[in-house]
């Protein structure tokens, strides 16, 4: 078997501690003839030394701009926008392939530089599937987040800034509690509730003891008639949780939300297409941020409306986000050294091509 280097990449988005490859994943893979460098980085929920005993070659954060040219560079969120060209092929959630904001200079940097994105979005088995996908865990952590919001409006108080917990039982304790302070109990409508974000949502719901009337699930059946949907307007939260890949009538308007009777005070858009033309929640064209969680939309009457657009909810459980998301990638991962003929890799090669090409029109 030819040699495979990959090159773990440090994480620059602030407050992202998870990681692709977890320590005992690369013991596993050097122990199977790999190569593997990762990047030193402060903040990753694995320290430095787990990946030293596990055998990797430890170098400087942001290093893998001079890595060897036959380095594959594995990450997660977004490179550093600073425009240059990109050389080697890139293992992460690229974001540019829907027309997102600034995906043609994204896709211009990989021309330049002659690399190739291989965008862990759209790495599917034959069945169309995804490969991998921090999809439960998103959900999960941002109906948490919609919760911690209610919470700090039913004080009067915007939510402040949120920091990561270490574990999901620290989490759930902690939003118990917060829960029998209340005085109104939550009704929660989850969207795409069958899928793995709105499986994840749901069950956070239900193991922070949510009864099921306060829990309502909608997926294709309830949606299929199209938006707008003034349902919506009766519960406290609305969680988003769909896949969107084509543009589809709004879930709501600004029009409907001007109404007297909306209970909805908090929406969380796991999905967080802020900067997506085909976005079905139009007011939710602000990304927020653990440090700034919710973007506070004022309407009339004073009766305003959070909204959490947090586009790496995950991280908020680092260690367990990563270790579920590196388990279903890692046979994908192991079939780099046959790239060219595996179905999955050579998937992602031609629809970075389709995007290349699409990019220069």
């Amino acid at each position: 078997m030819t040699s495979v280097h990959l090159w773990l990449r440090e994480e620059t988005k602030q407050h992202e501690r998870r990681t692709a490859l977890t320590p005992v994943a690369c013991s596993e893979l050097i122990s199977k003839g790999f190569t593997v460098t990762v990047e030193k980085m402060k903040d990753r929920c694995f320290a430095d030394d787990e990946y030293e005993k596990s055998g990797c070659t430890m170098v400087e954060g942001g290093s893998w701009t001079t890595a060897p040219s036959d380095a594959y560079i594995v990450g997660l969120k977004e490179l550093p926008e600073d425009g240059s060209p990109l050389k080697h092929r890139h293992i992460y959630f690229g974001h540019c392939y829907k027309d997102q904001g600034g995906w043609k200079e994204l896709l211009g940097r990989f021309s330049a530089g002659g690399g190739t994105l291989l965008d862990l979005e759209f790495l599917t088995h034959d069945n169309g599937r995804r490969v991998a996908a921090f999809g439960f865990m998103a959900g999960f952590c941002g109906a948490a987040v919609g919760l911690m919001a209610y919470d700090a409006r039913s004080k009067g108080e915007e939510l402040s800034p949120v920091t990561f917990r270490p574990h999901e039982e620290v989490l759930i304790d902690e939003i118990k509690d917060m829960l029998k302070k209340i005085q109104k109990p939550p009704r929660v409508l989850v969207m795409g509730a069958m899928g793995r974000c709105g499986t994840g949502a749901v069950s956070l719901l239900e193991k922070a003891g949510l009864s099921s009337e306060q829990i309502v699930k909608w997926d294709m059946a309830e949606t299929k008639k199209g938006g707008p949907f003034p349902e919506l307007l009766e519960f406290d939260i609305f969680v988003n949780c769909i896949y969107l890949m084509k543009k589809i009538p709004p879930f709501l308007t600004n029009e409907l939300l001007e109404q007297e009777s909306r209970e909805l005070s908090v929406i969380v858009d796991v999905s967080c297409d802020t900067t997506n033309p085909n976005n079905p929640l139009p007011m939710c064209n602000v990304a927020t941020t653990f440090d700034k969680p919710i973007h506070r939309l004022a309407l009339k009457d004073e009766k305003n409306l959070d909204i959490v657009a947090i586009d790496h909810l995950p991280t908020l459980l680092p260690r367990e986000s990563s270790e579920h998301f590196c388990r279903d990638l890692m046979p994908s991962i192991l079939q780099i050294p046959n790239l060219e003929s595996d179905a999955s890799w050579k998937r992602l090669t031609d629809l970075f091509q389709e995007k290349l090409d699409a990019s220069q029109k």
